[in-house]
């Protein structure tokens, strides 16, 4: 096997690297402002030109108290959003005045065998001022027609009850045809404000 070696003699002199030798790198495919949206929905940039994908949500801020944050794919463009998932859930929550905490599995929030919108937390976001959700949400080889699309989604919740949540989901669309559009939504009232960045992840 041959050696990649870079040109100058410290790394703090590097400038460029070896035409041979590539890095990973994240392009912004598209970009989403919510303003009393009932849906934001990415029907484009999705597709085989990168093996992964991931979305950034940003101070998303629901318009009412006690909702979820919510996605689903699609394999016709978004006509409809109905694949079929298996998920698990699982979350950790500490109130401001330190009262309560709690580590564990969501049974409430998981899916099995179901077309149901997924839960990106598991308890309800708060609709103050100073309360939002923040995350990210990574879908692996979406237009493979081999495998199932598995999916990782990782949030932080300012909760209506004043706790921090931290929320881990993960799970895969049970279909080998392509994902080409993903559609987030509240599960009740609309997103107030926030944004949404698509990224190809080379």
């Amino acid at each position: 096997m041959a050696l990649n070696f870079a040109n100058n003699n410290s790394l703090s002199a590097i400038t460029t690297l070896p035409a041979s030798i590539s890095g990973g790198a994240m392009t912004l495919i598209s970009e989403q402002t919510a303003s009393s949206s009932a849906s934001i929905s990415f029907t484009s940039g999705i597709d085989s030109t990168y093996d992964s994908y991931v979305f950034k949500f940003i101070n998303i801020h629901p318009s009412i108290n006690s909702i979820q944050f919510l996605f689903n794919g699609s394999t016709d463009g978004g006509s409809n959003y109905n694949v079929t998932k298996t998920t698990t859930n699982f979350s950790t929550l500490h109130k401001e005045d330190d009262s309560f905490t709690f580590l564990g599995y969501q049974t409430s929030a998981d899916l099995a065998q179901s077309t149901n919108f997924v839960r990106i937390n598991a308890n309800e976001i708060g609709a103050d001022n100073d309360q939002h959700l923040s995350g990210t949400l990574q879908l692996f080889n979406p237009s493979s027609s081999t495998f199932v699309k598995h999916f990782i989604a990782d949030s932080q919740v300012s909760e209506q009850s004043d706790h921090s949540e931290r929320v881990f989901v993960a799970g895969y669309m049970n279909t080998t045809s392509s994902i080409n559009a993903v559609q987030f939504k509240m599960s009740s009232g609309n997103i107030d404000s926030g944004v949404i960045k698509l990224y190809g992840i080379s």
